[in-house]
């Protein structure tokens, strides 16, 4: 029976591609792809740094993410604006269903589990007042690597002190859930954009569009 729900943070419960607005006021006609590149080259670098033995904190990659996609689109920069545009991951807005999905789940334990470190996620939750929400975020800091690497997801489960089976984990992310249901989370998929599954050999349990929908299987 699921007792706590542990939800991914970044394109999950806050919206990533909301960077696009800011990275376009820098480069105009160019924030979307800025964004787009910046994002493949975070999750790029959470599987190959640890496979390299070669970690760094999730505040590191997203400057690196960042370097990157200006760099390949051989856009200028400097290190003050690398900083303004990093910093907006303090303050990426929640998906518009994510705060009234969040209210309907209050007889469940929540907490979140990202890639990012703690500070960042703590100054996203707070800067979105959402800090009643959860009672705890987890960052994969905590164990020096990255999802899909076990030892992230066992992070939820030493916290909320509940058997794997008894945690349902959320996430938008497929190469995410692929990881959280291969450890042996009860597994959601929150597919906004009707992507297609990972050929990953495990399916989630349950999918839907938003997290409204997920409450109304939670509660039904």
């Amino acid at each position: 029976m699921v007792q706590a729900v542990v939800f991914d943070a970044y394109g999950t419960l806050f919206n990533v591609q909301s960077v696009a607005i800011a990275c376009d006021k820098e480069y105009p006609g160019n924030g979307e792809i800025i964004s787009r590149i910046w994002r493949q080259k975070q999750l790029e670098y959470t599987w190959l740094r640890p496979l390299m033995n070669r970690y760094v904190g999730f505040d590191r990659v997203n400057r690196d993410g960042l370097r990157f996609a200006l760099r390949q689109l051989r856009l200028s920069f400097d290190e003050a604006l690398v900083e303004e545009l990093a910093n907006t991951y303090l303050t990426l807005p929640p998906h518009h269903e994510v705060p009234k999905g969040l209210r309907r789940m209050t007889q469940l334990r929540r907490f979140i589990l990202s890639n990012g470190t703690e500070e960042m996620l703590t100054k996203l939750v707070q800067n979105n007042h959402l800090e009643g929400d959860f009672e705890g975020i987890l960052s994969a800091d905590g164990v020096l690597t990255y999802k899909p690497d076990p030892a992230v997801y066992t992070l939820a489960v030493s916290a909320a002190k509940l058997p794997k089976e008894d945690i349902l984990f959320v996430s938008s992310n497929g190469w995410d859930v692929a990881g959280a249901k291969s450890y042996g989370f009860t597994v959601a998929w929150v597919n906004r954009k009707g992507s297609a599954p990972e050929e990953l050999d495990v399916v989630p349990d349950y999918e839907v569009r938003d997290l409204v929908e997920l409450t109304n299987i939670i509660n039904s």
